[in-house]
């Protein structure tokens, strides 16, 4: 475990969006079996705890992981922006496009996980995309604000909600019922929408990386 912890390769990254470059981090384990590209929520940016927590859970499962800013440092300060997911879509198509030609990355599936709004912004993405996004999951998603998106999204899609997150529950079952391809609704018991209550950010990595190793190609471990 640990020479194999040794090995994991961890980079910073600049990925060009337009006129906008915008910092990511890019980790790989040794042999990645697929590549997770994270879409944080509005107000968060690569450096969210909680996706940095779910990113290392998915590397110890063997997947190489992207997380990068959606938006810049200026663009951020407009809170509108922050719920413009037409640019947050169009931000992660780019990345995605950056990401196949990364040699560490190249030929592998490919999933999304996003959280609050980036949920929204992955399932647009995966729509755009078709069958050539493999997975994505949801993480107190508002999968509800890519509603006209979700019938054309074809990758197997897991959504997580936190048991006493109430609203976004509502949310996320009105966006399950629009999915037509393979879904799941998960809901976290305990746990509120920043899932800080104990245990449960575990649990929702643990959920993420059965999901993304069932659809991404490789056999699930105990």
């Amino acid at each position: 475990m640990a020479n194999a912890r040794a090995h994991v390769r961890h980079r910073g990254v600049v990925i060009r969006a337009g006129d906008v470059h915008l910092p990511g981090d890019l980790v790989t384990p040794p042999c990645p079996i697929g590549g997770v590209i994270f879409a944080h929520g509005s107000g968060s940016s690569r450096l969210s705890s909680r996706n940095r927590f779910v990113a290392e859970a998915l590397r110890r499962a063997g997947l190489g992981t992207l997380l990068f800013d959606l938006l810049t440092e200026i663009e951020d300060r407009d809170y509108e922006r922050r719920f413009d997911i037409d640019l947050l879509t169009h931000r992660l198509l780019g990345a995605t496009a950056w990401a196949r030609h990364r040699p560490e990355l190249k030929d592998l599936m490919y999933g999304y996980f996003g959280a609050s709004t980036g949920a929204a912004a992955a399932l647009k993405a995966a729509a755009e995309l078709g069958d050539t996004i493999d997975a994505v999951v949801s993480r107190g998603g508002r999968p509800d604000l890519a509603l006209e998106s979700l019938a054309r999204v074809t990758a197997p899609t897991l959504l997580i909600v936190g048991g006493h997150d109430e609203d976004v529950i509502e949310l996320n079952r009105k966006a399950y019922a629009r999915l037509t391809g393979v879904a799941e609704l998960e809901i976290v018991p305990g746990a509120t929408h920043l899932f800080e209550e104990p245990g449960t950010l575990e649990e929702v990595a643990c959920l993420a990386a059965v999901w993304f190793r069932r659809h991404l190609g490789a056999a699930v471990q105990p």
